[in-house]
């Protein structure tokens, strides 16, 4: 284990670990009690380690890779809970009407009007500017299957909400998940895709056959 990886409970205990991005309410509510407790247990009992620290900045794009499988997002939520932190994820305006609308956007949806001419990426970062606090969960491989290469969606939102992008994972071989570097946009795609390929190497999701691959063109 490096000198950055933490066993569970002092990762979700240790106050360093803080970051400005996670709810305050939690680190002392009851509900943030509960979530703690059951984050923790579930990661211990599925055998992962937590390695890496959030970043010390209120709002950020979280990158989540590699995305091979539908338990990458459970993992992620049990770390969500270890961690004290939420996160807000993106969806068809359609999901946000009646009756279930209120429900998506309590559980931290952000709706985006898709289609031809309209800027998605825009949209999400105009909900993370308005926000004083924002986590936006996104997998750029955009689906759990076979990815031809990732997606770009979530560099612009970063660059046009003037926010960093946190490098999260999940390492399957390893059994060990949480936080990489965090990279702040140059504004030059292909060098900062570049850092965020070296980063990604060798880490191998539950089904590397399907990783996509990490390239903008």
């Amino acid at each position: 284990m490096t000198d950055r990886a933490t066993d569970l409970q002092s990762a979700a205990a240790t106050p360093a670990a803080v970051s400005p991005a996670c709810t305050p309410s939690l680190r002392t509510s009851l509900r943030g009690r509960l979530r703690r407790g059951a984050g923790k247990a579930l990661l211990r009992n599925g055998g992962w380690t937590l390695q890496g620290d959030l970043p010390s900045e209120p709002k950020f794009i979280l990158v989540c890779a590699p995305h091979t499988s539908n338990w990458d997002f459970v993992v992620m939520l049990e770390i969500a809970f270890a961690l004290d932190f939420e996160v807000h994820w993106v969806g068809k305006d359609s999901l946000f009407r009646p009756p279930f609308g209120k429900l998506a956007r309590w559980g931290g949806g952000i709706p985006v009007v898709r289609g031809a001419g309209q800027n998605q990426s825009g949209q999400v970062a105009e909900a993370i500017r308005k926000a004083d606090r924002m986590i936006v969960a996104i997998a750029p491989e955009g689906t759990r299957s076979k990815a031809g290469r990732w997606r770009t969606g979530f560099y612009h939102m970063a660059v046009q909400a003037n926010v960093p992008i946190q490098l999260g994972f999940l390492d399957y071989t390893k059994k060990v998940g949480g936080f990489g570097p965090c990279i702040y946009p140059s504004g030059d795609l292909e060098a900062d895709f570049a850092k965020i390929a070296a980063f990604y190497r060798d880490i191998q999701g539950k089904f590397p056959e399907q990783q996509g691959e990490i390239t903008h063109t």
